[in-house]
This record gives structure tokens, sequence and C-alpha cells, in this order.
């Protein structure tokens, strides 16, 4: 089945870089090729870190360094040293490259309106819908999961999301200081353990767990973005933390606020039954526990009747 469904990937593949003219030295009809466009189109009209411009688009630092030579010399852009940092480079349009960014633009919308002209009104629709729900699939499948450091600046990041959310959805909005505290060293290896995800280089979402000896695994901070909502990275954040726990102890529990429905839609659709509490923490209104190892559980999940 999985042969199936790489075949059709493939042709799909085929289809789209042949369509939109990736296959072409003269993208649009231009003097450049498509990564030389798209690099153009990324850099924006504010500039742009080149490390920032590697990460989003995800591609080799050697291959973005002959892409922006060739744009220098091209006089389409300018690269100079960051001015905080000098060992980081920032990359601007010139007046030329803006220009052309200009061109591309317009070229790039004809290209999409010649793939709707030829279709129905229905077909168009049908096509449309497809793609958005092509991206927003792509999309998931590019998010990355990892462990960090607490103190990791993208695992600060999150953390400070997460209390800003949780600031402004929470009745009385939200205070650290009474909430059960969560410092780093609690969360880092082998007491705990961060998982961060990333969409182009950029934190969109993190998980933490602490472990406690002989007790359940305790399931912490676990936030996703606004904008990456809907593309399941919360389910999988909760997957790669239960993963991960089930090696310590057979149970995972956890807390939440009775204002983050979709929080507990998604514990409770992920196996998670409601239990006793087991902390005294301040914002719970409800209690979670799921067993996720093969070992007899403890009293401490028992499920709330």
């Amino acid at each position: 089945m999985l042969g199936d469904e790489v075949a059709q990937v493939r042709r799909f593949n085929r289809t789209v870089t042949q369509r939109v003219g990736a296959l072409d030295d003269h993208y649009l009809a231009r003097a450049r090729p498509l990564g030389e466009a798209r690099l153009l189109w990324e850099i924006g009209e504010d500039g742009c870190d080149v490390r920032a411009l590697r990460a989003r688009l995800e591609l080799d630092s050697g291959y973005v360094s002959r892409l922006l030579r060739s744009l220098e010399a091209a006089g389409l852009v300018a690269v100079e040293p960051g001015a905080g940092d000098r060992r980081v480079r920032t990359v601007r349009l010139t007046e030329a490259g803006r220009a052309e960014r200009e061109l591309l633009d317009r070229g790039s919308d004809e290209l999409a309106a010649s793939f709707l002209a030829p279709l129905s009104p229905s077909q168009r629709q049908r096509l449309v819908a497809a793609m958005g729900e092509v991206e927003r699939l792509l999309t998931a499948a590019m998010v990355d999961i990892g462990p960090v450091d607490p103190e990791h600046l993208h695992a600060r990041h999150c953390m400070g999301e997460y209390a800003a959310e949780l600031d402004r959805r929470l009745d009385g909005g939200f205070d650290e200081a009474r909430s059960r505290p969560v410092d780093p060293e609690g969360l880092r290896p082998p007491r705990g353990v961060v998982l961060v995800a990333t969409l182009h280089g950029e934190p969109i979402g993190c998980g933490s767990l602490r472990f406690k000896d002989g007790e359940p695994t305790e399931i912490k901070r676990l936030w996703v973005a606004p904008e990456a909502r809907g593309l399941g990275v919360a389910r999988r954040i909760l997957g790669e933390l239960e993963a991960t726990a089930a090696a310590r102890h057979p149970v995972v529990r956890l807390d939440t606020n009775g204002a983050l429905t979709e929080a507990i839609a998604l514990y409770r659709s992920s196996g998670y039954q409601e239990v006793e509490p087991f902390n005294d923490e301040a914002y719970a209104h409800h209690w979670f526990a799921k067993r996720v190892g093969d070992q007899p559980p403890s009293s401490s999940g028992t499920t709330t009747t």
C-alpha cells in the first residue's frame, strides 16, 4: 500500500515541477532559475538575515551562498554584515532587485491564473481547495520535534508564549508566582526533558516531562502557536512525550485549566482519563492520567468514578 502512495506522490511532484516551470533555467521568462527567483521573493522589502533565510527555505549554506553570489553579481542584492553582530550577514534587495521582484510577482500571478483559466468554475474551486489541503499537509510534514535544553532560546520563547496565552485566556489572568514552579533545572535530564517543535527553523510548540522516582511522570507546558494549530503538532508532541515517559514509568499524568477546551479535547481523544487531584496547582480544574507502559499502574493513576 505504501508503495502505491509513494508512486502517487512522485507523479504529483513531476506534474507540479513541470507545470510551475521548475525545470526551466529561465523561470517566468526571466534570466534566472526558480531557486534565485524564490530567494528574491523571500528576502522581501525589508531584507533578511542570511541564517534565517537558510532556515526558512531549509537549504544548504553553500547552495544559498552560491545563489546570493549570482544575485549579487547581477546587481539585485547587497550582502553586508549585521548591525549588531558582524558575524551575522544581512541581505537586502537593491533598487534593481526590487524592480525584478515586482516583475516576478506579476509573472507568478499570471502563472497561477493560467492554472485556473482552462477549468470550469467548479473545477477551479476543487483545485484551489485541494491545493490548500496539500499545502496544509505538506507544512505539517515539515515540522521537526526534538529535545532542547530548557534554557535554549526556542524553549524560553515557547514557555513565555505559553504563559502569555494563559494570561489572556484565564479569568483573572495568569500569575506564574501562584502556579507550581517549573524551574529549568527540574526539566533538564535526567530530571526531565523539554521538546520543541520547529517549522522552517522557528519554534512553534513545546512540551516537557518531569520525572519522579517511583511516581508517574508529569507532562508540563504543552503549547502550540496559534498559527500552527490544526497541523497535528500538539498530538505529535504529546505522542513523543508519552514515548519518552514510557521508559521511566507506566503512567503519565497532567493537570489543566477548564478554559483550555482544545487541550482537554486532545487529552480525552488521546486516551487520558480524569483522575482525582494529585497536586495543589492553583490554576488546575482537571487532572488526567494515561497508561503508556507495560508495568502495573500505581494507585496515583486511579480513574475518578
